[in-house]
């Protein structure tokens, strides 16, 4: 059986990837790819430059409808967007589907930022938009980009690479300290044990670094903590972008 376009498209770009980080190439290679991810930053701040005010939603893509996780999720895109946020996730299944899901199912903004993988690729059907990367360091920066807050339900490798990278840019001054709400206590609270005690006790993390993350497991808490903390405690607003013509807006 033929392989399907985009899983072979997605294996090419897997095995350009491994070039790309296999240390020095040829100076034009470099420069063709260079080129690349400035394309792909470009699309993607076309894109998403009138998303609105954004909360990022983080979370396995494994993860079925039916199972309590999977609605926990629903839960949080519907009070988010209830909460006049536009929902916005890596667009693909799982955590991600439902979120996007729970807004849409309320008549709120829901989009995704989807990635080219061979596996767990595919753009979710409750997105009004979405933009798909070739390069996880570029979806990451929109995911962060446009985001007043972050929820994070329980995943893998790459929803723990999202958190960690999420609370390093906030400790160190890159982006405000926006909230970080984890939802699903019994998954977490181990998690933040081993942190109070590996880290914050023998004094590689500062105790206030963990102050940036708070647990719950209600989705309307989850809601109004990012609300609180967008608007009253850190005096944000949004502004619409004005369209111009001249960039085909």
């Amino acid at each position: 059986m033929a392989e399907h376009p985009a899983s072979a498209n997605a294996r090419a770009d897997a095995e350009d990837d491994i070039q790309f980080l296999d240390g020095p190439h040829e100076r034009s290679s470099e420069f063709r790819r260079a080129v690349r991810i400035f394309l792909e930053f470009t699309r993607g701040f076309r894109a998403l430059h009138f998303a609105g005010p954004c909360v990022t939603v983080f979370g396995s893509a494994r993860i079925p409808e039916g199972d309590p996780r999977y609605e926990l999720a629903r839960r949080v895109g519907r009070e988010l967007a209830r909460a006049g946020y536009t929902v916005m996730t890596g667009g693909g299944p799982g955590i991600m589907e439902a979120a996007n899901r729970g807004a849409k199912e309320v008549g709120g903004r829901s989009l995704g930022c989807n990635i080219r993988l061979p596996e767990e690729q595919n753009p979710n059907r409750y997105l009004d938009r979405f933009v798909e990367f070739r390069y996880f360091f570029v979806r990451k920066v929109m995911l962060l980009k446009y985001s007043y807050a972050f929820v994070v339900l329980p995943g893998g490798f790459g929803t723990l690479d999202e958190v960690f990278e999420t609370a390093t840019l906030i400790q160190t001054g890159k982006i405000k300290d926006f909230p970080i709400v984890l939802m699903g206590s019994e998954f977490w609270l181990p998690l933040l044990d081993f942190l109070r005690a590996s880290l914050v006790a023998p004094g590689l993390i500062a105790a206030r670094d963990l102050d940036l993350i708070t647990v719950t497991d209600d989705p309307a808490e989850a809601a109004r903590l990012v609300r609180d903390a967008g608007m009253s405690r850190f005096g944000l607003s949004y502004r619409v972008p004005r369209r111009r013509r001249i960039f085909f807006e």
